[in-house]
């Protein structure tokens, strides 16, 4: 019994930075998954990189103009803003 309430402890010790950390951070929802990121100013445009939930996939995406272009879970994705705009509707 004690080894499950230190395991539990250990548990949320090191899981609540985290969840401090994203609740800290923008998120969404988008075809039942959620998406929690920071956006960052860049040179060129702006850099949004996060984690998308369930699965712990992390994402980097830069957006330049009207082009969005970066990795999602290792795969390599782009696509136009315009395309993007039905996700940040359903933020709402």
């Amino acid at each position: 019994m004690l080894s499950k309430i230190v395991l539990s402890a250990l548990v949320l010790s090191v899981a609540a930075p985290a969840l401090a950390e994203d609740a800290a951070k923008e998120r969404f929802v988008h075809e039942g998954y959620t998406y929690v990121y920071q956006v960052k100013s860049i040179k060129d445009g702006k850099l949004i990189s996060g984690t998308r939930y369930p699965g712990a996939t992390a994402f980097q995406l830069k957006v330049a103009g009207d082009k969005v272009s970066g990795t999602s879970g290792g795969t390599k994705v782009a696509f136009n803003v315009a395309e993007a705009r039905g996700a940040v509707a359903e933020k709402k």
